[in-house]
């Protein structure tokens, strides 16, 4: 029997921008977080690129990658936050603070009430969604059992023969 492997953690996120200028401000002067360290080059993908890492306060870090020239590709085919990056602070009273820091920098926001814990969505100016949340997710060591089975109902139900097969085929 194979060895387990270890648990992920999360270490970075790496994103393309498109506003450089509007990112520093952003997340420097917003989002208050340290810029650890700037890169830049000549040739990535052919492009001239700028990368800042922003250090989270959880020791990870934000890699933001502008390339020169490079534009935003748009799709409302999916609600605008199925796609975000969420955090989590210990309680509602920090994340009453993060609505007033958001509303001070003019950041338009928006609420959820998920049940046990409440969020906020914001974007930044590359149109990347953020959520933060309170309080933190409970512990992914505490798995549902059953998560699997309904998620190969939901699947079967939902997801056409034919596309099945394919994933099957390209695995």
């Amino acid at each position: 029997m194979a060895k387990p492997t270890a648990a992920l953690q999360a270490d970075h996120l790496a994103l393309p921008i498109f506003d450089a200028a509007a990112t520093l401000k952003f997340y420097a002067d917003v989002l208050e977080l340290p810029l650890v360290e700037t890169c830049s080059g000549d040739d990535w993908g052919g492009k001239e690129w700028l990368m800042m890492i922003f250090g989270l306060g959880d020791n990870r870090q934000i890699a933001l990658i502008a390339f020169d020239g490079a534009k935003p590709q748009r799709n409302g085919a999916l609600p605008r936050d199925s796609h975000h990056f969420a955090y989590a602070v210990p309680t509602l009273a920090a994340l009453g603070g993060w609505k007033a820091k958001l509303a001070a920098a003019k950041v338009e926001y928006w609420e959820e009430d998920h049940g046990d814990q409440r969020s906020i969505y914001f974007s930044d100016p590359n149109d990347i969604v953020w959520e933060i949340t309170a309080p933190p997710s409970k512990s992914a060591s505490k798995t549902d059992k059953t998560a699997r089975s309904r998620a190969e109902k939901w699947i079967a139900e939902h997801v056409k023969p034919a596309q099945r097969a394919r994933r099957r085929t390209a695995a």
